[in-house]
């Protein structure tokens, strides 16, 4: 079913990235150092920066597929809303994560009508602000976990693979 804003909502359980490489974007969370996940994202930073700061950023490529500036708001709050849930991991014992429907943010969220270089400097400031907090994690932490609501299971480590797939096939997508 499309949404109002001429997107189909993405119901996949992206979980199996986990377990195999995507087709689409190449990333192997196997090959993923999860202590390396902080840098990692800073690394991706200066291309988001540059993405959206690109003519036609609004622009959707093909009906039904968000436009560069939409992605980067998307990325903007999947940094925030895993930084809450990695920070619910380090405090609480196997806690459950409230729900967050992406596409629900999107509508609600306006990301289409945002401005680029607003959201370029919150995406960056998120980025940052998760990166470090994935800098701190220690390695005895990496056995902690957390549940969505829809069942899925994470530890720390399959959480840190988990959230550098979601940010490089979204990279992937706005530079295809």
């Amino acid at each position: 079913m499309t949404q109002p804003d001429g997107i189909t909502p993405d119901t996949k359980d992206w979980t199996w990235v986990l377990q195999r490489p995507c087709p689409e974007c190449g990333y192997a969370a196997a090959t993923m150092d999860p202590l390396a996940v902080g840098g990692a994202v800073r690394a991706t930073l200066p291309r988001w920066e540059q993405a959206l700061a690109r003519p036609g950023t609004t622009t959707r490529p093909a009906p039904g597929v968000w436009s560069a500036l939409e992605y980067g708001a998307h990325v903007r709050d999947v940094f925030r809303v895993f930084d809450t849930r990695l920070a619910a991991m380090l405090t609480q014992d196997d806690p459950l994560f409230a729900n967050w429907d992406q596409d629900a943010a999107a509508l609600e969220g306006g990301y289409a009508h945002q401005d680029p270089a607003v959201v370029a400097i919150e995406l960056t400031a998120a980025g940052m602000a998760i990166a470090a907090r994935f800098d701190a994690i220690v390695p005895e932490q990496l056995s902690r976990t957390g549940r969505r609501s829809d069942g899925a299971n994470f530890t720390i480590e399959s959480f840190a693979r988990y959230l550098l797939h979601d940010v490089l096939h979204h990279l992937h997508d706005v530079s295809a």
